[in-house]
């Protein structure tokens, strides 16, 4: 049975994400993702202006004056969310953790993607691959995807975006929408990652902690890596330690972005300290500016 605190937790964030993708969002998905292409509608009788290309010569010459076919665009689209559940997420030193976000994150494109009649599955992996659910329509539906972010227990800590890639590729065999939603604390991906974004339009969702890129100097603290385990005690009033943390996260940033740019992966960069919306909606602008051009 799932806790009451769970319920509770999947009935709020539908009811924020579905107020978000109903004044602000949906409106950007539909015009950013279109269709898989042009379906068949109807023919009907030619008339001044039509384009000629569009003549049904068959139908033209069975009755004896012109006839066009009509086309509308083919909206039905795959939508796959790569939820990352490893156990770096369950960290946050702002309002909420990375999995908490993770999680609303996948409700706010799984909403807007029902909106437009697609269909939603949920890939969660660490560094093994935790679930899928194939993708379906639907309010009951997506509820369960975002009860199964919130509610899984891994029972892995490790990231590997790589495998978690190569089953994807593996699996999907017509066109998609992948969002990729993680912290990308791996390395060495970009190959996996460009056969994805060749066969499917993959967008990276990063996620990132403050204290993930800087640490204040308040004295002796004792840190873990929630994936390996391991243990360190560090004073942070040493300011060359927290110089070189800064610049060792930072590097890893750097590599991150690079694979993005040599694979063609566009990226949207979310923090715990800020609105997500914000940068989701950027992103969103920017790409529609793209495909008006």
């Amino acid at each position: 049975m799932i806790p009451r605190q769970i319920i509770q937790k999947i009935r709020q964030i539908e009811i924020r994400t579905k107020h978000l993708v109903n004044d602000v969002f949906s409106g950007e998905y539909h015009s950013v993702f279109k269709g898989r292409g042009m379906e068949f509608a109807e023919v009907r009788e030619y008339e001044p202006g039509d384009e000629i290309r569009s003549i049904d010569w068959n139908v033209t010459a069975r009755l004896g004056r012109p006839y066009v076919k009509r086309f509308i665009e083919e909206r039905e689209l795959t939508v796959i969310l790569m939820a990352d559940v490893s156990a770096s997420g369950h960290f946050g030193t702002a309002s909420q953790m990375k999995s908490e976000i993770t999680a609303e994150i996948c409700a706010l494109l799984a909403f807007a993607a029902i909106q437009n009649n697609d269909r939603v599955g949920l890939l969660m992996f660490t560094d093994q691959i935790e679930k899928f659910i194939p993708p379906k329509k639907g309010r009951t539906h997506i509820l369960r995807v975002i009860r199964e972010v919130l509610y899984t227990r891994p029972d892995h800590t490790g990231t590997d975006i790589t495998q978690a890639l190569d089953y994807l590729n593996r699996l999907l065999t017509r066109r998609s929408i992948v969002f990729i939603i993680s912290d990308f604390l791996d390395s060495d991906y970009a190959k996996p990652l460009r056969v994805a974004s060749k066969r499917h339009d993959v967008v990276a969702v990063t996620i990132t902690d403050p204290r993930e890129l800087d640490l204040p100097g308040i004295g002796l603290i004792e840190l873990q890596d929630a994936e390996s385990g391991e243990e360190a005690l560090i004073d942070t009033t040493d300011a060359a330690w927290r110089k070189q943390y800064a610049e060792y996260n930072e590097a890893i940033r750097e590599d991150r972005d690079r694979q993005f740019r040599v694979t063609g992966v566009d990226a949207i960069h979310i923090r715990t300290d800020e609105p997500y919306i914000d940068p989701l909606m950027q992103f969103f602008k920017l790409r529609e500016r793209k495909i008006a051009r």
